[in-house]
């Protein structure tokens, strides 16, 4: 019976699917074969049919590369003003996209999905933005062209020469709702760009005679084609998943080939590839596990014969079941295929004459599917044994099998002769559980024994091989044959619970792994539990090799456990070039000492994982296919990680961008300021006979010079501290003569304002940085005197707090000290208060805090209770030793 319901899991899969979608926005993305093919047109006339339809929707950005009919349609559509961006001098648009959440349309057009970003915006790439409107529930309407689709990028460059640098994730568009093709003929597209309604002025004629060839055209139409082709199969195999399977839809041609042990499978598969390659189908290899053991030449050649069907290009599937027909059939149902491929049976089987041959039972049970009986060719007529050898168990288990059935036989001999009913049930009892530990043919061996003893030894007459009623004649028939189907039965029960025990030892490999590597913190905590759970599952050494993210060579990952030496190394780096399996258990340099699986992710490798057994283990099909898709998994983790790092560094570049933009307008500001009046003066004071205007002059240009020197020094002392090149010189130091020095050199800024002085006399010297503190003082006041008012009293107070051991320096004032939001940021670099003073960069108390932090000890800021503000810096005291008296 071939089991027509929906899978639970899958259907489970599409409704959690669904659940999903259905919180998301709706994307549509209009797709082409290049630009030129008016897909911003048909967006702009599905926005229109929208909008006579009440959609509240708004244009995000929308290129027209003065195309006037592209223009006239967007000229009635409401627009989001674009978000204006400066960067190094140049004046840039681009989406804005917190305009656009907080207007919360329904619909927003976005043109150009594979745009890059200008610095400073919230993404890097416009996909970014549209994912974050599809998150927030707003539909999307995009537009994209082939050659930007991550996947075919490298296609594309092989076929018009031209590199592509901006592209979207293959993921993104399997979030889409709908792709619209845009097709256009190579002919009409030239005609168009010919008339200048793709390109203006000369670049159109350059453009003909490059990327847009005939040639180039045609194969990139065929491209998008494909794309959209394969796009359209996979929603049917996702759309089947949740419904009952009862045939196959006949949209598409697609094959599915039974791949076994055999020598004919290799040709077999090569047909099948040459089949679907006339037919331009799909094609699916599949193996049936039953519960027949195999040998390892058989399972090798097996594993060969897989290897060659995925490397010809078919997807493969292993499964398990004792009814190969009914498999395959089920196969087919499952993944939509039209056409079942055999090979054509050799011999006869007894079993034919009841349950029909395998042909027969496909065409019965496959409906509407097509079935392929290929005969074998005439050198591999030869039949093969090599799959039977593993079914003969080892002299032990045959030993086990015989001394079970002598100690029955002992037993019964201990027993009265007329208890040989009693005897038989006995034999029959141990050999329904001697398949729980040995094999079948043990199994058969003691079935056979175990008869002949009990028709020997205990039913009349004993002690010969006939028997001497019809009665018991019939008894023993019935005995041996239930006892060969009872072991027959429990071995075939064992070896089913040894495959689900395999099965689920991988689902819950790979289970744990995805848990493992989404709760890892960092990508060498995924990079750990990863390989550790590789080593525990296949008893194994294993390694990731992983490419730095600025390029380089691979180097292994510190949590390997497997050293690779340049042997090694090399064929890991043939793997990760070539994007394919390399290694023991592959076709590709199989002297190796390790199995080596790339990690792909977006058609680019990442890295590669390699995996050394023991010489005389084997990595079975089934294992390997588990270590793909760990690596697949790690692919993932190692993407992740570098997107994230990639957005950190996009942040930190636009920071960045913004502190330069902010340093050089304060900087040229307060350069020329000072230049200004120092230039000035200077102009004016030859030939000025004036003694007194030639003084005021002489003091401008004196104050404007000092002014200059503190902006210098303090843009030094910040490259200071953040090169980490500041290094306090700690001396006894006299905190008088620091709060002296400290006036001394803002004693100008602080000129028109009264000043209270409160030093308690005869304090003991302090251990400190003497210039670093002075200067920290001299901020802390020149930040008065630049914050506060005219005739606005400054008070600066020293001592020593004895409850806490430490030194104090206080600075406050009057003046109309800082808002609470403000006392958060004071510290930070270039941060100035909303009614700050118009001079300044903003560095000076970043500076103070520096300076005091180097030497251990901090800053706080207050408010002061008569208004103002309070800065207070605590510094650790140790007092001096006493010098000892002679």
């Amino acid at each position: 019976m071939i089991d027509r319901h929906p899978d639970p899991d899958a259907l489970l899969a599409s409704l959690k699917q669904e659940e999903e979608r259905a919180k998301r926005g709706r994307l549509k993305v209009f797709f082409g074969m290049c630009p030129g093919v008016g897909k911003t047109y048909a967006m702009l006339r599905a926005a229109h049919e929208e909008l006579r339809d009440k959609v509240n929707l708004v244009v995000g950005v929308v290129e027209t590369h003065g195309r006037a009919e592209t223009e006239a349609l967007l000229k009635d559509l409401p627009m989001v003003p674009r978000k204006k961006i400066i960067h190094r001098g140049i004046h840039l648009e681009e989406m804005d996209l917190e305009a656009i959440l907080a207007g919360k349309p329904q619909l927003v057009l976005v043109d150009e999905l594979a745009h890059t970003n200008a610095p400073g915006s919230i993404h890097a790439k416009r996909y970014q933005d549209v994912i974050e409107l599809l998150d927030a529930g707003i539909d999307v309407f995009t537009t994209l062209n082939i050659q930007h689709v991550e996947s075919r990028a490298d296609t594309v460059r092989q076929i018009t020469g031209a590199t592509i640098r901006e592209t979207v994730p293959d993921s993104l568009l399997d979030l889409a709702d709908q792709i619209e093709l845009i097709d256009l003929t190579p002919e009409a597209l030239r005609e168009r760009l010919s008339e200048g309604k793709v390109y203006l002025g000369g670049k159109a004629a350059a453009a003909a005679e490059n990327f847009f060839k005939s040639t180039h055209l045609a194969a990139l139409r065929e491209l998008a084609l494909r794309f959209t082709a394969e796009r359209v199969e996979r929603q049917l195999r996702s759309m089947r998943s949740s419904h009952v399977k009862k045939t196959v839809w006949r949209s598409g041609e697609r094959m599915l080939v039974a791949v076994g042990p055999s020598p004919f499978s290799t040709q077999l598969v090569r047909w099948t590839r040459r089949l679907a390659a006339a037919q331009g189908a799909s094609w699916i290899a599949a193996h049936i596990e039953s519960s027949r053991p195999l040998s390892p030449a058989a399972q090798a050649l097996l594993d060969k014969n897989m290897a060659l069907a995925r490397e010809l290009g078919a997807e493969v599937l292993v499964t398990h079941d004792e009814d190969i027909a009914a498999a395959l059939v089920r196969l087919a149902l499952q993944h939509n295929a039209t056409q079942i491929v055999i090979g054509k049976p050799r011999g006869w089987r007894p079993s034919e004459l009841i349950r029909g041959t395998l042909v027969d039972r496909l065409i019965r049970l496959g409906g509407n599917i097509d079935i392929y009986v290929v005969p074998a060719e005439q050198q591999s007529r030869r039949p093969t044994w090599r799959g039977i050898e593993a079914a003969f168990s080892g002299p032990s288990e045959y030993g086990w099998a015989a001394a079970a059935v002598a100690a029955v036989t002992l037993v019964g001999l201990l027993l009265p002769e007329k208890y040989y009913q009693a005897i038989g049930l006995v034999y029959l009892l141990a050999i329904v559980f001697l398949p729980l530990w040995v094999g079948r043919w043990p199994v058969l061996l003691a079935a056979v024994l175990s008869a002949f003893a009990w028709n020997y030894l205990f039913i009349p007459p004993s002690y010969a091989l006939r028997i001497g009623n019809i009665e018991n004649v019939i008894l023993f028939a019935t005995y041996f044959g239930v006892a060969l189907v009872a072991g027959q039965l429990t071995s075939r029960i064992r070896a089913q619970a040894r495959h689900e025990r395999r099965r689920e030892e991988r689902a819950v490999a790979l289970f744990t792994l995805t848990r493992s590597l989404a709760e890892a913190r960092t990508l060498d905590d995924a990079v750990s539990a990863a390989l550790r759970q590789t080593d525990e599952l296949l008893d194994a050494k294993t390694a990731l090799l992983l490419v730095p993210d600025g390029g380089g060579e691979l180097a292994p990952h510190p949590a390997s456990s497997y050293s690779l030496d340049e042997k090694e190394a090399g064929v890991a780096s043939w793997a990760f070039r070539h994007r394919r399996s390399a290694g023991r258990f592959t076709d590709t340099l199989p002297g190796s000492a390790g199995y080596y699986v790339p990690l792909v992710r977006e058609n680019q490798s990442v890295g590669v994982l390699a995996v050394v057994v023991a010489a005389n283990e084997q990595l079975t099909l089934a294992r390997r296919d588990l270590l793909d898709a760990f690596a697949r998994q790690l692919a993932l983790s190692v993407e992740r990680e570098r997107l994230r790092e990639a957005g950190e560094r996009e942040k930190f570049l636009a920071e960045s961008d913004k502190l330069h933009r902010t340093l050089l307008d304060s900087v040229s500001h307060e350069l020329r300021t000072p230049l200004a009046v120092i230039t000035g003066a200077f102009e004016n004071l030859s030939g000025l006979d004036d003694a007194q205007l030639r003084d005021s002059l002489v003091t401008e240009g004196r104050t404007a010079a000092r002014r200059l020197n503190r902006l210098v020094e303090n843009l030094l002392d910040q490259t200071r501290l953040e090169s980490g090149a500041l290094k306090p010189r700690l001396d006894w130091c006299d905190m008088s003569d620091m709060v002296n020095a400290a006036l001394e050199s803002v004693g100008d800024a602080l000129a028109d304002r009264p000043l209270e002085i409160s030093i308690p006399p005869a304090l003991p010297p302090i251990r400190a940085d003497f210039a670093l503190t002075e200067q920290a003082l001299a901020n802390l006041l020149l930040n008065a005197g630049l914050h506060t008012p005219p005739r606005t009293p400054v008070f600066l107070a020293a001592g020593l707090d004895h409850g806490t051991g430490t030194a104090f320096f206080t600075v406050a004032d009057r003046g109309p000290g800082l808002p609470p939001e403000m006392k958060d940021r004071v510290f930070r670099k270039f941060s100035r208060g909303d009614a700050a003073h118009a001079g300044g960069l903003g560095l000076g108390l970043s500076i103070v805090r520096g300076f005091i932090a180097a030497q251990g000890g901090e800053i706080v800021v207050g408010g002061n209770p008569g208004g103002g503000a309070v800065f207070t810096i605590y510094l650790p005291n140790n007092p001096p030793e006493p010098t000892p008296s002679a």
